[in-house]
């Protein structure tokens, strides 16, 4: 084990959650600017650890994880919906534009869409004001003039190799269905920890260090299901609910040592939303203080059934964002391959 300062090489390195001095930030991993940085737990999908994530290729069944661009074609806060262009620029050739906001369909959180409050900080000496006296900071210290006027911490840092590795699925919705659990994607139903862990001891479901965890809760299937004027409703909704996963420290120390490199949900917020502890939201700790991805509103459907009739739940996942220099989301361009 090497000190909590230094940069880790391996997931072995790694401290304990309950040895972090400042659990809200494990700002370790480059200098600022730095790709190091602007990969955070990225930097420990080594070649090494990819190769030997291969050996889930077993069958070579593959989905992909993405939702179509035009869903949620009603998006709440205040986002565009999904527009595509057809234009004929000569007699035998088309182009297409593409105008959308990634945060609207399947998409990747990078590290530029979230900060954590200054005030979120376990130390004194890190609870003083960023540069400029702003009250809130993004991974690594970046401040919110750096996020507007640099590429710091952007999300071409993840195009250049990809987010590769094995993916685990914790099918929740599966398992409620069966425990006859009933609750809308849009409410304020929440996942606690011990749910988690009982659906995957329920489909024997092992994590590994390194993993890419994703979290179904159903709400592809649910929205599908909607009338337009039940979609239309939820777009005009001023206070929108999500469920999603429950915010307590629990649930924190568990995502941390279980070293998770990246996170992913079909529901719109991942955690449950309106945040129902803000000491406790993961994307404060996991964006802002961890350099963990987010994934949302991935499409988990034909990976659940795939997962269900293959009679496993881990496979090889890759990812390769968008080389947009300085971008703060993503599509996940994702496949899962058996």
């Amino acid at each position: 084990m090497v000190s909590v300062n230094t940069p880790p090489k391996s997931f072995d390195d790694l401290p304990d959650y309950d040895r972090l001095p400042n659990k809200a930030r494990y700002w370790v991993w480059g200098s600022p600017g730095s790709p190091e940085e602007g990969l955070g737990m990225l930097n420990l999908l080594s070649p090494q650890h990819v190769a030997s994530c291969t050996a889930e290729i077993v069958t070579g069944d593959r989905v992909c994880l993405g939702w179509e661009f035009h869903e949620l074609d009603n998006p709440p806060f205040g986002r565009i919906p999904f527009n595509m262009k057809i234009n004929q620029i000569a007699h035998e050739a088309f182009d297409d534009e593409y105008h959308f906001n990634p945060q609207q369909s399947s998409q990747w959180d990078g590290f530029r869409h979230h900060s954590q409050p200054v005030s979120l900080s376990l130390k004194v000496e890190d609870a003083m004001p960023s540069p400029g006296g702003d009250d809130c900071v993004w991974l690594g210290g970046t401040t919110r003039e750096e996020v507007k006027e640099t590429d710091r911490i952007g999300i071409h840092h993840w195009a250049k190799k990809g987010i590769v590795g094995r993916g685990i699925l914790v099918d929740y919705a599966a398992w409620a269905n069966v425990r006859g659990i009933r609750y809308s994607c849009f409410s304020l139903h929440t996942i606690p920890l011990q749910h988690i862990l009982e659906v995957m001891k329920y489909y024997n479901v092992e994590s590994k260090p390194g993993d890419i965890l994703f979290v179904r809760i159903g709400l592809i299937e649910e929205w599908t299901g909607m009338s337009a004027e039940q979609r239309a409703a939820y777009k005009r909704s001023s206070t929108p609910q999500h469920a999603g996963l429950e915010q307590s420290e629990e649930f924190l120390r568990w995502l941390w040592n279980s070293h998770f490199t990246a996170v992913a949900s079909d529901a719109v917020s991942w955690e449950v939303f309106p945040p129902q502890k803000q000491s406790f939201r993961h994307h404060h700790y996991l964006l802002a203080g961890w350099g963990v991805p987010i994934g949302e509103m991935f499409n988990l459907d034909p990976l659940a059934e795939l997962c269900h009739r293959l009679n496993r739940f881990s496979f090889f996942l890759a990812s390769v964002p968008f080389n947009a220099v300085g971008g703060v989301s993503s599509a996940p361009n994702a496949v899962a391959i058996f």
